[in-house]
């Protein structure tokens, strides 16, 4: 008797997979600028607020601290962004982008688009639509 699901219908299952394919054409898309998704997600974040508290972009874009000092280090190493204390409270760390990472905002973005057309060309319009307003409801 098998009436255990089959993995590949596993909702898990097809999730990882979609992510290992969209994180992996974004990868290559980044690659000549030397930044993972992960960077170029936190760079767009800055790109609408610019100057957030590191715990709010935490927040933003979903990463605990651990991850995203470790993250933000290597951003300043490369030139991305730069890290400074807030003037008015010292404990509070307010991150800017660098003139690197403003000038290079269109080629950027360029390339995200770019990523997500090839990771969606075989869906139509009304299914890009739709997976999107799933993906945002899986995520809540």
């Amino acid at each position: 008797m098998n009436d255990k699901p089959h993995y590949a219908d596993c909702i898990v299952y097809l999730l990882a997979k979609a992510y290992q394919h969209a994180h992996a054409v974004a990868k290559k898309r980044l690659a000549v600028f030397g930044l993972t998704p992960v960077q170029q997600l936190v760079l767009a974040a800055l790109w609408e607020e610019e100057g957030v508290s590191a715990g709010d972009l935490g927040k933003k874009v979903r990463l605990d601290p651990a991850t995203l000092s470790g993250l933000l280090d290597r951003m300043v190493e490369g030139g991305w962004v730069i890290k400074d204390n807030d003037p008015e409270d010292k404990r509070l760390l307010r991150i800017f982008l660098t003139q690197r990472a403003r000038e290079t905002a269109p080629e950027l973005v360029r390339e995200r688009d770019k990523a997500n057309d090839e990771i969606l060309q075989n869906l139509s319009l009304e299914e890009k639509i739709l997976l999107k307003r799933l993906l945002r409801d899986v995520r809540a």
